[in-house]
């Protein structure tokens, strides 16, 4: 039997399960980041910091004025206060530890050259010796950053990589090393995982890859509610084959639903667990890499919002700006800010807002309002 959903109803589904289905609270703890992490199930690590770092946004959006320093305890804070590790997901995220066990296959795949960046698949072979020398160096001398070694240093991409640096991201991607914690401009050091993770989580069996990538797949459905396959499969970056596998498995154990959304052709899956709210009263905004619009043509058929971030776009082909972020008010995106940190002055710089057509009346003064809660969480001064 396949379900049948209104485009509104499933867009009511889709806010629900990231979050937005309640009011944010009046005074966000601890506890609050720690259930809004595990509902995401990642937060997205980019290198972009013309705003804010893109794993700080989400749990604003969703909760308000939060303590960052919570989010970098848990990522890279001490043993103790530990919550969170980095690995290739969604692109480089913050992942909940329980999440470790379910991607030791793509570590394996990485560590026999069959995953990672063609690029660095060379040191699961013929240059592997190299890479073990530089990790028994990480293991006697304790964590150590690309600079630490000579021809560390490097520019933008992993082609412009010093030889040392390409060998500790594929040390990275393989699971010989996780990231111990970040320093001065967002740098990363390395670090063997047992002196890094929890032995416990390191001590958890490993499930066979079909069972991990069911999981996982569980995972991407509970955290957007309502998806094609093609969505599944994107939140933790499968392949097709193997997404397909987890989710005719997920349709036997009725955890997936099949679905169809009004207007839309291709074939959806509802979460059993997704809730259905009459309406949403969200007010947001939402940073390029959240995980509710991240994946554009998604953003389209839900929100009719076509969104492409200006720093991936030419110059000359921008239409809304250079970094801007969409505006949900309700259940729709009504709004965009290109927006800028002049952190030497201390102030938000609201370089250009949009309003989509139709916006309701009152956007312009709920726009005003979130800006200045981002300001306030910033620290920085708001023009409006």
């Amino acid at each position: 039997m396949t379900l049948s959903l209104s485009i509104a109803d499933a867009r009511r589904i889709a806010l629900a399960a990231q979050g937005f289905g309640r009011p944010r609270p009046a005074t966000p703890t601890r506890l609050h980041l720690r259930k809004v992490t595990e509902r995401l199930g990642l937060h997205q690590i980019d290198s972009v910091n013309i705003l804010a770092r893109a794993h700080y946004m989400p749990a604003f959006s969703r909760l308000g004025g939060y303590d960052r320093d919570w989010l970098d305890s848990a990522a890279w804070g001490r043993p103790r206060d530990r919550r969170l590790f980095e690995y290739w997901a969604h692109e480089a995220s913050l992942l909940p530890l329980d999440l470790h066990p379910l991607l030791r296959w793509r570590m394996d795949r990485a560590d026999r050259g069959e995953a990672g960046w063609k690029g660095l698949r060379v040191f699961a072979g013929e240059r592997r010796a190299d890479a073990m020398a530089l990790l028994d160096r990480i293991r006697a001398e304790g964590p150590l950053a690309a600079a630490d070694f000579d021809g560390g240093r490097s520019r933008s991409g992993w082609w412009e990589w010093g030889a040392a640096k390409q060998m500790l991201e594929w040390l990275f991607w393989a699971g010989h090393v996780t990231t111990a914690t970040r320093r001065g401009g967002f740098e990363r050091l390395y670090d063997l995982p047992e002196r890094v993770l929890p032995a416990a989580i390191l001590a958890q069996p490993t499930p066979s890859p079909h069972d991990a990538r069911t999981a996982l797949v569980e995972r991407s459905a509970r955290a957007l509610g309502i998806a094609t396959a093609t969505e599944l499969r994107d939140y933790f970056r499968l392949q097709p084959d193997d997404a397909r596998a987890a989710i005719d498995t997920l349709q036997e154990q009725a955890v997936l639903i099949p679905a169809r959304i009004e207007g839309q052709a291709q074939a959806a899956y509802l979460h059993r667990d997704a809730a259905t709210p009459r309406r949403v009263h969200a007010q947001a905004l939402l940073s390029p890499f959240d995980p509710l619009i991240w994946e554009r043509s998604r953003t389209l058929r839900l929100f009719d919002f076509h969104y492409r971030i200006g720093i991936y776009t030419p110059a000359d082909r921008r239409t809304h700006g250079y970094y801007d972020l969409p505006f949900l008010l309700g259940d729709r995106i009504v709004a965009r800010a290109d927006l800028k940190a002049d952190r030497k002055a201390g102030r938000l710089l609201v370089q250009s807002r949009h309003l989509e057509p139709g916006a309701p009346p009152e956007t312009q003064d709920a726009l005003d309002r979130e800006l200045h809660r981002l300001s306030e969480w910033l620290g920085l001064i708001c023009p409006t």
